[in-house]
């Protein structure tokens, strides 16, 4: 299951994959079942997640009682809360597993002797970093210049898994629409596709 993770590294490393292995030996890695909550909202994070296997999704409850779905992580994507700058430390979000998962379990409050140890690693955590901040940044952009169904099918090229691994309400959600939009988008591309096939 570590090959996962190796082949993530590859891309911000020039290490051999014996090297690779090497320091990876070591990592964490547990299973989680599906409903399992990782932190809640409210919660100090202690811990950071890379998934290997499953989807673990990033929401919060607002004052009214409602959900609001902000992010899923699958494959090769890691989910982590970075707060430290806030004054109470508290998670503005929750995390919990979609479905069975595995995940490679990092302790923050070691995180500094790990890259003391592995000096490497502290480059590569970094530029794994960036290339999430930086997608996180345009896929922001995208998202308030877009209409709903533009989302929709944005979410359909770049991650097509996420439409049939994900309760439509959530997908909803994480689109900033309603259940009830969401089908009739759906409806409308299958429509289209059909005229197009024709």
């Amino acid at each position: 299951m570590k090959d996962v993770l190796i082949q993530y590294m590859k891309r911000f490393s020039d290490l051999s994959e014996a090297e690779l292995r090497k320091l990876t030996v070591d990592v964490p890695v547990a299973t989680f079942k599906k409903g399992t909550i990782l932190l809640h909202q409210g919660e100090v994070p202690d811990k950071c997640y890379f998934v290997l296997k499953g989807c673990v999704r990033l929401y919060a409850v607002d004052e009214n009682g409602n959900e609001n779905t902000y992010n899923f992580f699958t494959e090769e994507q890691s989910a982590t809360i970075f707060n430290q700058h806030t004054p109470d430390k508290g998670s503005p979000y929750s995390l919990s597993c979609l479905e069975d998962c595995t995940l490679v379990v990092g302790d923050l409050s070691t995180e500094q002797e790990a890259y003391d140890m592995h000096p490497v690693l502290e480059d590569l955590t970094r530029k794994m970093i960036e290339e999430d901040l930086g997608a996180m940044r345009d896929d922001f952009s995208s998202f308030i210049s877009s209409t709903p169904e533009e989302r929709y099918h944005a979410l359909v090229g770049k991650r097509p898994d996420l439409i049939d691994r994900v309760p439509q309400y959530q997908l909803a959600s994480y689109l900033g629409i309603k259940p009830e939009s969401l089908s009739r988008i759906k409806k409308r591309s299958v429509a289209n596709h059909l005229r197009i096939v024709d």
